[in-house]
């Protein structure tokens, strides 16, 4: 069906051409809102109505006359009607629609995708600085993020994965403070401890490793401890490393990898924030104020302008986040998208304007960000709050122990990224239709119990689909699931446009409830007519293949038993 609408779309192309030539409107076709009206929408005779001076429905009739007339029309189309004020609703032959089973099994886990477009994009998520585990808002981020890049990657970018993080800022020496003070014996709660001190039991835990002489291996770094109470930047070496492979540890658990990790203190070393600021005062960006430095990011629509380097000497949050940036166009990315909680709002209009004041060529609205809002996690009717590991958050290997790593991933992605959302451990836990992702995984389960009972019952070969007579199929029913299947392509390319990876989630459960009705209407494996049970079963591997294909986006596996 791919290729048949490709087929009808140059059709209507040449179409419009022919009633109203030269005009610059596009052919292109939208979903009916009533499925009964038909399979495509046309509304080109309301666009090109006003500049012909013709009735609309008079405009819809010639193109309908024009379009009749093409090879691909007489093939694929079943009927052509008009409907309100112009509207043109296509019903598609059963021809047309039958072959998007073929389509699918010869394209297999490539279907939908598109070939390689040139452009490098960069993802940046997680980025958690390591003070502590993985909390559940990370995860939500880390779940947008790879099913973000899996999508740019399914349509022909190549896809940077990044994890950017300070490993010697403020929050680092409190880190090695704390770990101090617990190697010297003190705890939460005793005299002098102070009250911005981690509180969490894991920093007892790398205490008692740094004391007895252990390495820790982490993606990007290695550290032996020297055991010395009084070695604080070996402590705080050693710890940075230790949540690093902490860190490790929960996104091995989650399914999730990173290509690229960057330092914010490589920043510093390297020359690249002073080198922003002296971009930004050579531009002419900057003034001096109360014995501050300031970006006149007010002529970049930011409500007021910033200062970068306050009078202490010491430089504001967005100014190493300028330098980064900067490094970012540098290395070749012509997009980058920030994947960051809502919270982190404020610092988007004095990022961008610090970028196009240093006058290196990037565009306006570089980079683009996804802000998400945080979840709440019930269990027991309860929200749970308290973690004894962390001494507050409830973490993301916590949320993945309790329930599994196809739901967290599932749930995490099945909002709107901006919507809060409620995470609930006992639905996660339910084996029923009301648990989203088991109603989506059970359908692909049922589809592979059906295929192998006619590989071992019927003697079925699953090599032989290819060559199955599909026309056989026309149940109104089996028409409808071969269209949500050639929806497809058309899904991921406007969720990678959007940044909408729930809505492939969204896509997965409709998919999902279409075969469910599927398999409760119809008889797959039919005694006398194994040409109508082969072209059935190729149906059904169809729809098990598109169901992989957008789970693999997801990051959820495709269990063939459950």
């Amino acid at each position: 069906m791919i290729e048949a609408k490709q087929a009808l779309l140059d059709a209507l192309s040449e179409a419009i051409q022919e009633v109203s030539p030269g005009t610059a409107a596009q052919a292109a076709f939208e979903s009916p809102k009533q499925a009964a009206h038909g399979d495509l929408a046309v509304t080109a005779a309301m666009q090109l109505a006003k500049p012909l001076k013709k009735n609309p429905r008079e405009v819809a009739q010639a193109l309908i006359d024009a379009f009749q007339r093409r090879e691909a029309a007489k093939r694929y189309v079943a009927a052509a009607e008009i409907a309100g004020p112009g509207f043109i609703n296509l019903r598609l032959a059963p021809a047309a629609k039958q072959a998007v089973v073929t389509e699918v099994l010869s394209a297999g886990a490539r279907f939908g995708h598109r070939p390689a477009n040139g452009r490098r994009v960069m993802v940046e998520f997680v980025s958690a600085n390591p003070t502590g585990p993985l909390h559940v808002g990370h995860g939500r981020n880390a779940a947008l993020g790879d099913s973000v890049s899996n999508l740019l990657a399914s349509q022909g970018c190549t896809v940077s994965r990044e994890f950017y993080y300070n490993d010697a800022g403020v929050q680092i020496a409190t880190l090695a403070n704390s770990t101090q003070l617990r190697i010297q014996g003190k705890k939460p709660g005793d005299e002098g401890w102070p009250e911005n001190a981690y509180n969490g039991d894991y920093i007892q835990a790398i205490a008692d490793d740094f004391l007895a002489g252990k390495t820790v291996k982490a993606d990007d770094r290695e550290f032996t401890a020297s055991g010395n109470p009084d070695d604080l930047d070996g402590i705080r070496q050693f710890a940075v490393a230790y949540l690093r492979h902490e860190q490790d540890l929960d996104l091995q658990a989650f399914g999730v990898h990173f290509d690229v990790y960057y330092l914010e203190s490589s920043l510093y070393t390297e020359g690249r924030v002073e080198k922003a600021v002296d971009l930004l005062q050579k531009a002419g960006k900057t003034y001096e104020l109360d014995g501050a430095l300031w970006l006149r990011s007010t002529e970049y629509g930011d409500d007021k302008d910033r200062v970068m380097r306050k009078s202490d000497g010491t430089y504001t949050y967005f100014v190493p986040d300028v330098a980064y940036h900067v490094t970012k166009w540098e290395r070749g990315f012509g997009q980058v998208i920030n994947v960051q909680g809502t919270d982190h709002h404020g610092t988007i209009a004095r990022v961008r304007a610090g970028l196009q004041a240093a006058g290196v060529g990037i565009p306006q609205g570089y980079p683009d960000y996804l802000l998400y809002k945080m979840i709440t996690v019930m269990k027991g009717g309860e929200e749970v709050k308290i973690s004894k590991r962390t001494g507050g958050y409830v973490t993301l290997r916590e949320l993945i122990e309790w329930t599994s790593r196809d739901a967290v991933r599932f749930f995490l992605i099945s909002r709107k990224a901006d919507t809060e959302f409620v995470f609930d451990v006992d639905l996660a836990l339910e084996q029923d239709n009301n648990n989203p992702v088991y109603y989506v995984q059970y359908a692909h389960a049922r589809i592979c119990s059906v295929i192998r009972n006619w590989v071992t019952d019927k003697g079925g070969d699953e090599s032989t689909l290819a060559t199955a007579k599909l026309e056989l199929l026309t149940q109104p029913i089996e028409l409808s699931l071969m269209l949500d299947l050639a929806d497809f392509p058309n899904v991921l390319s406007n969720a990678a446009a959007g940044l909408a990876p729930h809505d492939i989630a969204f896509y997965a459960r409709k998919l999902a409830s279409a075969y469910h009705s599927y398999y409760a209407e119809v008889r797959f494996l039919v005694d006398d007519d194994a040409q109508l049970t082969r072209a059935r079963i190729a149906l059904l591997a169809a729809t098990r293949q598109v169901l992989q294909n957008a789970f693999a986006i997801l990051g959820v596996s495709a269990p063939d038993k459950m």
